[in-house]
């Protein structure tokens, strides 16, 4: 086949919904080319926002059950967007859940069977995208770069400010890519101490002040002066991050102000640091949930000098339940669909199970 269209279901660390994007890819002589037709993000039920929350502290038992329970689930939201937007559909393609991922110790886990996502929905399901890069000696993340290598080949950076801010990027003639810092799962747990899901266009950060030594706490995390390929967890972010904020006695807004800016100088060191061309030149794509977060990006535009780019809504908030969709297409297709320059694996290879 050389046309696909596909559904791609995508849940990030943040817990901020299910995205689901039913998008259609064609191959030519010219390459890939892809359109998001439809898309949506549903709100998890309470109930899901404490399993998902609280899971990596319960027994076997209780994962196991999660783990089909939570595949039916997709499976029922994947069976209820095809019927409402009317789709014709080759295949699902589902990155799951992230309840743990310790590629040091060899193992990540992606909650979400297959086999009862497929059972569910009535389609082939591909998902468990990064257990093999794992298991060949690989960080199993990020994913995305592939995606951004092949779909959206114009950009110098590619940047998603999802729960964890993830770049990618050419160096030396390979994609490299990693885990820049943590995002929104410290932007939205910081707003919710102030009753809000999220901070709304950064206006909450916006009214706060940099306090210097908080500051000069985050920039100094180990993590970032680790060698990529590198990537983190939400473990490392509880055990390590979280604990720094909050032995900090600010207001709320002040400790927004303070993460911003680290999250900006991070970003900064890093493109300042790869970037191929003087950095008024070089062109960012920036994706994800953080894009929408306005005071957030006027800081990252000021640490970086960067061309920034902010697609459309569309890409904004489905760019990775777009390149999952296409990481399943690479699969169905038995190519490449993780880079050992990117992971750190003894080799590229074609990872994620299929359930026909």
């Amino acid at each position: 086949m050389e046309e696909y269209n596909v559904i791609g279901i995508m849940s990030g660390t943040s817990l901020d919904g299910v995205d689901l994007a039913c998008c259609h890819f064609t191959k030519d002589e010219s390459g890939w080319k892809f359109e998001i037709r439809n898309s949506d993000t549903v709100e998890y039920p309470d109930q899901w926002l404490d399993k998902l929350s609280t899971l990596h502290e319960k027994d076997g038992m209780m994962l196991a059950q999660t783990h089909a329970a939570y595949g039916h689930f997709l499976g029922t939201l994947a069976k209820d967007f095809i019927s409402r937007n009317q789709l014709k559909v080759d295949f699902v393609s589902s990155h799951g859940h992230t309840i743990f991922h310790q590629p040091q110790h060899k193992f990540t886990y992606q909650l979400g069977d297959g086999a009862a996502l497929s059972a569910a929905c009535g389609l082939p399901v591909v998902c468990d995208f990064r257990s093999k890069d794992v298991a060949l000696g690989g960080q199993g993340a990020p994913l995305v770069p592939i995606g951004d290598e092949i779909l959206f080949p114009a950009f110098d950076f590619c940047l998603n400010l999802g729960g964890i801010a993830n770049i990618s990027f050419r160096h030396l003639n390979e994609r490299i890519a990693f885990d820049v810092a943590p995002c929104n799962m410290v932007l939205n747990s910081l707003s919710l101490q102030l009753g809000k899901k999220y901070d709304d266009e950064g206006k909450l950060a916006e009214n706060g002040n940099v306090n210097e030594k908080l500051l000069s706490q985050l920039n100094d995390w180990p993590y970032y002066s680790k060698k990529f390929p590198k990537s983190m967890g939400r473990e490392d972010i509880e055990k390590d991050f979280f604990i720094m904020i909050n032995t900090q006695h600010l207001s709320v807004e002040d400790k927004l102000r303070t993460f911003c800016e680290h999250l900006a100088i991070q970003i900064s060191i890093v493109t300042k640091s790869y970037c191929p061309l003087p950095t008024a030149q070089c062109q960012l794509l920036i994706t994800g949930g953080g894009a929408f977060n306005k005071f957030l990006i006027s800081r990252i535009e000021k640490q970086s000098s960067l061309k920034i780019t902010i697609p459309d809504q569309k890409i904004i908030g489905f760019k990775e339940a777009l390149i999952f969709a296409f990481l399943g297409v690479l699969r169905w297709r038995g190519e490449v669909n993780c880079l050992k320059s990117v992971t750190g694996a003894s080799r590229d290879n074609c990872g994620g199970a299929i359930y026909k």
